[in-house]
């Protein structure tokens, strides 16, 4: 008798025929084709397959493990059908090598059409799926244009101070009237650049709240964000101290003897037109006279820093234009209001003109009738005439 043959799970019996009959025959189970919502036509030659709409089929992987794992559970069956089950295996294999492939070109395609930056290795060319590719995509460039810094918008400018300043009214209670002190505080609002109104104040006709803003007090005064102010030295270094660079330039002289030059000559000034005594009036005009000499002194002299720039090698005289430069100080808003009435008063009541001699100081005058900060707050020649005419005295005979 044959022997027969047995393994775990069936068993086989040897036929002189070569035909093996199986003892237990199990129902072969055709592997079933992978789902799909598209049908494969394969590869036509020159033109790209059409993309499938979203979303995409299940990745065949899923597919070929249940096939797999159906056919596996039939092998049991017998060795020929082991044999014809590899066959089919093997075919399925080659199937789904050429669907791999081309699912992989139709990626391609999607990827070159649809994103074309995207390079080949990728994770977004070798994702799942196309929405999750393309979600991903949607999501880097929102977070791309999360990163871009919004434009930096300017700060809004502070608000401008509000400054009142009070000054004195010429003969027609409206125009300005002479006063250095007034004309001091007119120049430093100007060169600083703030915006200020300018109110001129009668004095023989002061309105009633002005007697209840600043009782007592005689122009010029200013209020400041609503703050009263009435010492002109006071104002002039409040103002220095509240209208800083870089908004508004800074006003004080580098060099101190700029504060200190020409200080005395409004007095000897003062003396000299208010004497009546003729045998006086020679030696008053001298004391004059040496005031303004020293203040020409000082600005054909030249400063500190004009030597240290190579401006001046200490030959000859400076060509500044102003007591500390090139630019108008506080000095300057001291000085040239009185300088100027000394010039206007002088000639009109005791025929006196500064010498012509004084070359820095001429040139000093002349620099300062070019600006507008000067002629626009000074009172008219004949304003400031008017002014003097009961305070300078005739000489007696």
């Amino acid at each position: 008798m044959d022997p027969l043959y047995e393994n775990p799970e069936s068993t086989y019996e040897n036929l002189p025929s070569s035909v093996y009959d199986l003892t237990y025959e199990a129902p072969f189970d055709e592997p079933s084709k992978p789902a799909a919502e598209y049908e494969n036509t394969g590869r036509a030659k020159g033109q790209m397959p059409t993309p499938p709409a979203l979303p995409p089929p299940r990745p065949l992987a899923e597919e070929r493990r249940s096939s797999s794992s159906s056919s596996s559970s039939s092998s049991s069956s017998s060795s020929s059908s082991a044999h014809a089950e590899d066959e089919d295996k093997a075919e399925v294999k080659e199937n789904n090598r050429e669907d791999d492939k081309e699912e992989e070109e139709k990626r391609e395609v999607e990827e070159s059409n649809t994103y074309p930056n995207w390079g080949r290795g990728s994770p977004e060319a070798n994702g799942d799926n196309f929405s999750r590719r393309s979600s991903s995509s949607m999501s880097s460039s929102s977070a791309v244009s999360d990163k871009e810094e919004p434009e930096e918008k300017p700060e809004p400018e502070k608000e401008e101070p509000k400054i009142q300043l009070y000054v004195k009214a010429g003969s027609d209670g409206e125009s300005i009237g002479n006063c250095p002190f007034s004309q001091r505080l007119f120049m430093i609002l100007w060169l600083k650049g703030v915006v200020f109104n300018v109110t001129t104040v009668d004095l023989k006709r002061k309105p009633a709240d002005l007697h209840n803003l600043a009782p007592g007090t005689h122009p010029p005064f200013l209020t400041f964000q609503g703050e009263v102010l009435t010492d002109v030295n006071k104002i002039e270094e409040y103002l220095e101290e509240m209208l800083v660079p870089p908004k508004y330039p800074k006003l004080a002289s580098k060099n101190r003897e700029s504060n200190t030059a020409g200080n005395d000559i409004f007095a000897k000034f003062s003396a000299y037109v208010k004497n009546k005594r003729p045998d006086k009036n020679r030696a008053l005009e001298k004391s004059l006279d040496k005031s303004l000499a020293k203040l020409n002194t000082y600005l054909e002299s030249p400063l500190p820093d004009e030597l240290q720039v190579g401006h001046n090698r200490g030959e000859g005289e400076s060509k500044r234009k102003y007591l500390d430069g090139d630019e108008l100080t506080l000095a300057d808003c001291n000085l040239l209001p009185k300088l100027h009435v000394v010039k206007v008063v002088s000639k009109k009541y005791r025929n006196y003109e500064i010498p012509s001699e004084f070359r820095g100081l001429w040139r000093y005058l002349g620099n300062a009738y070019e600006r507008d900060e000067f002629t626009n707050t000074c009172a008219a020649d004949v304003e400031i005439e008017l002014a003097y005419k009961d305070v300078a005295k005739r000489l007696g005979k």
